[in-house]
């Protein structure tokens, strides 16, 4: 498929001659596995005049099915939704060689991503074994080779099932043994490490650096966070863990985090608690990829807070008064032009925004006042920082990415953030900006790649995205993570000298300077479990917009109120819509009036519609909610029987 997002650059492939990624230069960049039906869509046109035309052109039957105008490179069709989603498109400009084939379908980037974003979680395990693993042979101790425990995997993975919890349902048959869902068994995985590691200070293989305050002693490993990846799982054993998870084993975890908590620090912000030795951020570091960042403490107090909540003996106040004095932190100290609070702490980065989001999402009337401010002010920069063809946020007015070091952590987390703040601040304008982010990941880039290597070794595994022509030029397979075999790895991302000069205006008569990307102090390529921890925000957040609920008529008109004869429908818009050749079920939950909640199967009304309805029983009912997901990411609908002297 294709290539999107052109910007401000002369191409050139990292440690390849430009001849070395085809079409990449003179090319349609799209995004090279399509794009959503009824989202955003843009294809950049390098070095093209504004004014210029480009198609959009049926592969299938060569016809034009779409023509618009170039702006700064770029060319946007989004409102361009085809009839049926069986067909490919090319996307032509006059002087250019034509854009790979993409699709346009519903759902498209959550259906090819979402089993890939937790398989990469389940193939770069240090240890099949959660509890006798090896952290003496795997670089930083685990769980996820060349992590320590802070890559938070059970923070994410537990978001990321409760914002599409159908879809994760349907993959049972490889850690699930056909009766868990791979995805859950995975977190049961995960906690179990945590667990098991709660004091766990060593020996591990090696690390860039240690664990400690300055002036205090070094803690070979990072051991604290285990109680954050706890505390994600203890919120949701009263979410949709219970059927999965024993009350004697939930009870262990919630016992050592409350025990633990103030002891490691888990009630605050915590800075200056790595030391890297590692030549891009030696040194203390107010925050850093390898430890806490701002908002890191938000999200495990208020997994904590949703767990007290939810016994009798439970102190779910302090936990709450802990969030919120760590969003308070965050609101006062948080400097969008202090690089270590933004781009140079790279993978940590997207923690802080999200943190905020989950907040709004979740209990908005506590959040601290300024918290949606706060959260408007970064949106304000980011957006300042994009506008550029490929919607790619720069650093400075001299510097697109970083100079030295991978940007892995960036756009691939960026549009999870993008995703997270559009919904809760009501800003719809930077959709766009956040699907360019996932563009920018699948080829509309400077290099015209996707940042995961297309190896054969992962095609056999079915490891790679479908679809996707041209993969990142270049993998480390054997680097400490030893991810040439891992499916779904992000491997490699554009460095500051892939792109222009800010300085210099490009044109059509620019021509690519090639050289070598990778050696001389830079690495662009290597991947890193936690920048794929990144990539899954992204799709757990995008969610968001695309997942509705709705209780309506048999003409589909939304229902305000139950009354006396009233037919009654679920409809539920959701990316479950895993195989186009057929009309599949899933599931949401209902309540009526005050009895438990109930699962209750919908249909797709057709094959690839991602629409999903069912009839509801309204017979002598005074209310009926319906609802889908869970914690901020529950989308819902209610009516209740008409209480007028005609009712």
């Amino acid at each position: 498929m294709k290539k999107n997002t052109l910007a401000i650059i002369l191409l050139t492939c990292i440690n390849f001659s430009v001849h070395a990624q085809p079409g990449a230069i003179g090319s349609v960049l799209v995004n090279q596995a399509g794009y959503n039906a009824g989202e955003a869509k843009r294809l950049v046109a390098w070095g093209v005049p504004d004014g210029t035309s480009f198609i959009i052109r049926s592969n299938k039957t060569g016809k034009t099915v779409y023509e618009g105008k170039l702006q700064n490179f770029a060319g946007y069709f989004t409102s361009f939704e085809p009839n049926s989603y069986a067909d490919e498109y090319v996307a032509e400009v006059t002087g250019l060689k034509p854009s790979v084939p993409f699709q346009i379908r519903p759902f498209l980037m959550e259906l090819l991503s979402s089993k890939l974003a937790y398989d990469f979680f389940v193939d770069v395990r240090g240890s099949t074994d959660p509890v006798h693993s090896n952290e003496s042979k795997v670089y930083g101790g685990g769980p996820s080779r060349d992590c320590g425990a802070y890559t938070l995997e059970t923070v994410f993975e537990t978001m990321f099932y409760a914002s599409n919890p159908a879809l994760f349902d349907r993959w049972t048959n490889e850690l699930g043994n056909g009766k868990t869902p791979d995805l859950i068994a995975l977190i049961l995985w995960h906690a179990e490490f945590a667990y098991h590691h709660v004091a766990f200070n060593g020996p591990i293989a090696t690390r860039h650096g240690w664990v400690g305050y300055e002036g205090t002693p070094k803690m070979e490993y990072d051991y604290w966070n285990t109680l954050d990846q706890l505390a994600a799982v203890c919120a949701a054993y009263h979410s949709f863990l219970k059927p999965y998870l024993s009350e004697e084993k939930y009870q262990a975890y919630r016992k050592i985090c409350n025990e633990k908590w103030e002891e490691y620090d888990r009630h605050k912000v915590v800075r200056y608690w790595t030391y890297s030795t590692k030549w891009v951020d030696s040194g203390y570091q107010e925050f850093n990829e390898m430890g806490n960042a701002y908002g890191q403490s938000v999200f495990s107090n208020l997994f904590m807070y949703l767990t007290e909540l939810n016994e009798k003996d439970g102190h779910p106040d302090k936990y709450l008064a802990w969030a919120q004095q760590s969003a308070a932190d965050i609101i006062r100290n948080w400097d969008f032009n202090n690089i270590r609070h933004m781009w140079w702490i790279r993978n940590a980065e997207h923690i802080t925004p999200q943190a905020l989001s989950l907040f709004l999402m979740t209990v908005p009337e506590k959040a601290p006042p300024g918290t949606a401010e706060k959260l408007n002010a970064w949106m304000d920069h980011i957006l300042s920082k994009s506008q550029n063809p490929w919607h790619y946020r720069v650093h400075s007015d001299t510097e697109w990415a970083h100079p030295k070091t991978k940007e892995l952590g960036g756009a691939p987390a960026l549009g999870g953030s993008l995703f997270a703040a559009a919904y809760i601040l009501k800003r719809p304008e930077a959709l766009t900006y956040a699907w360019s982010q996932i563009n920018f990941t699948f080829g509309l880039n400077p290099l015209g790649a996707h940042f995961s290597n297309k190896s054969k070794e992962r095609l056999a595994i079915h490891g790679y995205w479908e679809g996707v022509e041209n993969g990142w030029p270049q993998a480390h397979p054997d680097g400490y993570g030893m991810l040439g075999r891992v499916r779904g790895t992000l491997d490699g991302t554009p460095l500051d000298k892939d792109f222009p000069s800010l300085q210099t205006r490009i044109t059509s008569n620019d021509v690519p300077v090639a050289g070598d990307k990778i050696g001389m102090n830079a690495y662009a390529t290597e991947g890193w479990a936690i920048s794929n921890r990144g990539w899954m925000s992204t799709l757990t957040f995008s969610t968001l917009h695309s997942i509705s609920v709705g209780i309506t008529d048999r003409s589909g008109i939304e229902l305000k109120e139950l009354s006396k004869g009233t037919k009654a429908f679920v409809v539920m818009k959701a990316p479950l819509n895993i195989d186009p050749a057929k009309i599949e079920n899933a599931w949401v939950l209902v309540k009526i009036d005050n009895r438990e909640e109930q699962k209750l199967t919908v249909t797709e009304t057709a094959p690839d519609s991602g629409i999903f309805t069912a009839p509801l029983n309204t017979k002598n009912v005074g209310s009926i909610q319906v609802s889908y997901g869970y914690w901020g990411f529950k989308k819902q609908a209610r009516i209740t029987k008409r209480t007028s002297s005609g009712s």
